[in-house]
């Protein structure tokens, strides 16, 4: 076994040591693991831990994620996420069981925008939980719901855990990040067809009520009043559009704009850049109005680029001081031994990524075992692409995992259930049938686009 192997093993189970025994946060893991890393190098350990640190100080993808991480904060605080919501609402509440509906969408929308699971099960189950359960829900159902769709925050593009992917170099060499965002949009398409199957399964068997006409506003009462909020996906449609299709092709054919120059616009950056802006326009009403209170507002959003900075900083760095003791040289030489056939090689790596997410978060599992899955899944012959959308729907069971998960407490909490009692369902009605999704995309069952 190979130093790089070894090195990987120990960094694994220190950050799951640290995390989840010693229950420290996962910034402070990934700090630990990271140096730990580098002791693996000997006399060079200085070395390593300052080309580390300085590949993940200057990696694109870190300051992309702090831009999602402010425009999260953005959207929050400006009130925008609130009124898609009573869209939504308007158009799905009078349906049976729509509320879930809404608890789905809703999730989804947060997933485009701020990625966070936590943040999806407490923003819109605030909303939708307390409507679930005046239309006939359970508690337990209701938190189910509201946890089961905490994944979406993985599940659609962008999210921090996409951006750790992106961030290790192997990755980062065969897949681009327009190639990836356009197709981690099919794959959590896949996840909320399901869950719209499932919530009028859900609606029959519990014989769940539509809700009472006074929680649902008129559609044309909430678009006069939350229109606006829909401009934000102008800063995920221009992006895409200028980078991938027809009009990125006729730009750079343009001789005044050339290949070149297009290749140097990065998807990830100018999404969160435009949203930002647009949220600020739109939302100005709700911002501050004085010097004093813009610095109160700067200083709360600071706590949200602490945690998501370091784990990504030290995430990055770890994998330049990896790869640098032969990682990828050793995972080759282990895979060729394995020889494991394709459909149980991806079987085993998805198993793994669904246990791993089980006490920790998913960015800190895709960080622990996301370079070796990427690796074992493209050695059983998955595009690149393909294999990290596969990644990423393993790994967004995270929120449904039971016991340690903090969607399945902060859903509880605001439904007023007992946690226990949403474990045996949300396995078997999320995280099950979850990581089929990302077994069969793996597989090619499920389509792609790469």
């Amino acid at each position: 076994m190979g130093i790089g192997l070894i090195a990987l093993i120990v960094f694994i189970a220190l950050i799951i040591f640290w995390s989840t025994v010693l229950k420290r946060g996962i910034g402070e893991a990934m700090i630990v693991g990271f140096l730990v890393t580098a002791l693996f190098g000997g006399a060079e350990a200085p070395k390593l831990i300052w080309e580390g640190f300085v590949f993940g100080a200057t990696n694109e993808v870190l300051f992309a994620a702090m831009a999602f991480v402010f425009m999260s904060y953005i959207i929050d605080k400006t009130g925008i996420i609130l009124r898609l919501i009573e869209i939504l609402n308007s158009l799905l509440g009078r349906l049976p069981g729509g509320a879930s509906h809404v608890a789905t969408f809703g999730s989804a929308l947060m997933g485009m925008i701020s990625g966070s699971g936590s943040g999806n099960t407490a923003t819109t189950g605030s909303i939708t939980v307390p409507w679930m359960i005046r239309s006939n829900w359970s508690k337990e159902m209701a938190a189910t719901v509201a946890a089961g769709n905490a994944g979406l925050g993985i599940a659609f593009p962008p999210s921090s855990s996409m951006f750790i992917l992106l961030g290790f170099a192997p990755i980062a060499a065969l897949v681009s990040e327009g190639d990836l965002y356009v197709a981690l949009l099919v794959g959590g398409a896949y996840q909320v067809l399901y869950r719209i199957v499932l919530t009028m399964w859900f609606v029959h068997k519990y014989k769940i009520q539509r809700l009472s006409a006074e929680f649902v506003q008129p559609i044309g009462k909430s678009l006069r009043e939350g229109w606006k909020s829909t401009f934000i996906f102008l800063g995920i449609l221009i992006p895409v559009l200028v980078t991938i299709g027809p009009l990125a092709d006729r730009l750079k054919a343009n001789p005044g704009i050339g290949k070149a120059a297009m290749g140097d616009i990065s998807l990830i950056i100018w999404v969160p850049v435009i949203i930002i802006f647009i949220s600020l326009f739109i939302g100005r009403a709700n911002l501050p109005k004085s010097t004093a209170a813009w610095a109160h507002f700067i200083r709360e959003s600071i706590s949200g680029f602490s945690v998501v900075g370091v784990l990504l900083l030290f995430a990055f760095a770890a994998s330049e001081v990896l790869g640098q003791l032969g990682l990828a040289k050793d995972l080759s030489g282990l895979m060729e031994q394995l020889n494991f056939a394709p459909w149980l090689m991806i079987f085993v790596v998805g198993v793994l990524l669904v246990l791993v997410a089980g006490p920790l978060s998913g960015t800190a599992t895709l960080t622990a075992v996301g370079m070796v899955a990427f690796s074992a899944l493209i050695s059983s012959g998955v595009d690149p692409v393909v294999a990290v959308v596969a990644i990423l729907m393993f790994a967004s069971t995270e929120g449904a995992s039971p016991p340690s998960s903090a969607p399945i407490f902060i859903a509880s909490g605001i439904a007023g259930a007992s946690p226990e009692k949403t474990f045996v369902p949300l396995i078997v009605y999320y995280v099950v049938p979850i990581f089929l999704i990302g077994y069969f995309i793996a597989l090619g069952v499920l389509p792609i686009p790469v």
